[in-house]
């Protein structure tokens, strides 16, 4: 699909998206507190007035640039940003012209109605964006720069990954890699201008410890005075982008990281977040963890609940409460399944666990298991999101960089659940936990809440 429609879809998408807000608006100011004719004329007059306005500052803030808009907290407050300036524009306007009647209520509204209307209509075309890359209509050819095993691990990412967009033709570097994942090494450095334009792509990706200083500068020069976009990857690996910022020194370029703070205010905020989840969650679900418990009891002989042993933050032991899923021997019964391991690592996982009783299937697909979890969480041994809560026998196995993970309380669910929970490897379940433990904020928190009801309702990944 070409770029310049889609791009003007987005604008026409924009402009509907507007007009509803403000229409809206005017619902509102209607409802609330009636003007005369005479005022709405004005009104409209005002805002026909301000139109270019309003898009010159869609554009000001980069809202037609994918590059600038990947992650929906960035696309937020530019679409924030492009509606104050909007707003804004009406009241200097009718200022300006000493219209003394504009009513504060109705820019109010004006400002909120228009902003949640491209919130609401930036969400819809993301979706309509990500069904489009899955079926590489809108991919980007790039071309990836250099031949080490950070490139190569750079091709098997945006392979994995469909939802980033990228088709990579190929590798430009001195070594020959053979094919891997169907591209193979297509010239020298010294051939990338000519490789570009003959694979038709708008760019590169550069793996900066594959290439020497000196070549980076020299090619990211030449390429982007080419009209080509210009991509360097460095080593740096699950630090969340948010915690980068650029430095100036002497003509280098440094990336700080910026430290993630974990105690005071914050400590106290999801302290409290904890508590408020899990009380509302116990009280609204105490019916269901009621019947549940009577299935139980009636279906399977044996307690309820099922208690265990987990490793919580610094390596304390606490007791874990859990409906139970399974036969009462359970763990005795361990040992003369492990050939069955579906898993890697410390993990055991079996798909179709024979373990598992009939009631206990339908309480792991619907995560009811998980409910009484809570009253871990108010007694302050687990959180509401977290890395996994591990057995002792698990923890013995881990890697010695795998212990960071405990340098924070254990959760009900985490980044390991709605990124992929029972399918994912060891390896990955270690990397999404550590990745969280490093990027925690509580705006991830509310984030991997929202996450985990699809990932419950959608059954992905239960066991």
């Amino acid at each position: 699909m070409d770029p310049l429609a889609l791009k003007q879809r987005l604008m026409f998408a924009d402009a509907v998206a507007i007009c509803v807000g403000v229409l809206v608006a005017f619902v509102f100011q209607a409802v609330l507190r009636p003007v005369p004719q005479s005022v709405w004329s004005t009104h409209w007059r005002l805002l026909a007035v301000s139109a270019p306005v309003w898009i010159i500052a869609m554009g000001m803030n980069k809202l037609y640039t994918a590059r600038a808009n990947e992650r929906r907290t960035e696309e937020f407050r530019r679409i924030f940003a492009a509606t104050g300036a909007g707003v804004g524009s009406v009241v200097a306007i009718a200022f300006a012209s000493q219209y003394k009647e504009l009513s504060r209520l109705w820019v109010v509204v004006l400002f909120l109605s228009v902003s949640g209307a491209l919130v609401v209509e930036r969400c819809i075309a993301r979706r309509v964006f990500l069904k489009l890359r899955r079926a590489g209509r809108i991919n980007r050819r790039v071309v990836i720069v250099g031949t080490d095993a950070h490139a190569i691990g750079l091709l098997h990412t945006m392979q994995r990954n469909a939802d980033l967009g990228y088709d990579v033709v190929g590798f430009v570097g001195d070594a020959d890699l053979g094919e891997r994942g169907g591209v193979s090494v297509l010239g020298t450095y010294d051939d990338l201008e000519q490789i570009i334009a003959d694979t038709d792509s708008v760019g590169v990706v550069i793996s900066l410890s594959s290439v020497t200083d000196t070549l980076v500068n020299t090619m990211t020069r030449r390429l982007t005075d080419g009209g080509y976009h210009v991509a360097l990857s460095s080593s740096l690996r699950d630090i969340d982008v948010t915690r980068i910022r650029p430095q100036h020194l002497g003509g280098r370029t440094l990336i700080y990281v910026e430290p993630i703070i974990r105690n005071g205010w914050r400590a106290a905020a999801k302290r409290a977040f904890d508590i408020a989840i899990s009380i509302v969650a116990l009280v609204a679900t105490l019916p269901v963890i009621a019947i549940a418990a009577i299935a139980n009891r009636l279906t399977s002989p044996g307690p309820v609940f099922f208690r265990q042993i987990r490793v919580g933050r610094d390596g304390r032991e606490f007791e874990i409460i859990k409906l139970r899923t399974m036969v009462v021997d359970a763990e005795a019964r361990k040992a003369e399944l492990m050939h069955q391991n579906e898993s890697d690592g410390a993990l055991f996982k079996i798909r179709n666990d024979p373990r598992v009783t009939t009631i206990g299937r339908y309480l792991r697909k619907l995560s009811l298991d998980e409910l009484p979890q809570f009253w871990n969480v108010l007694r302050g041994e687990m959180s509401v999101v977290g890395p996994r809560p591990a057995l002792p026998s698990e923890v013995e196995m881990w890697p010695a960089d795998a212990h960071e993970r405990l340098r924070v309380l254990p959760g009900i669910t985490g980044m390991w659940q709605v990124s992929g929970r029972s399918d994912t490897s060891f390896d990955e379940y270690k990397r999404l936990d550590m990745y969280y433990v490093d990027n925690w904020s509580l705006l991830h928190d509310l984030t991997i809440v929202a996450k985990t009801f699809g990932a419950v309702v959608s059954s992905r990944g239960a066991s």
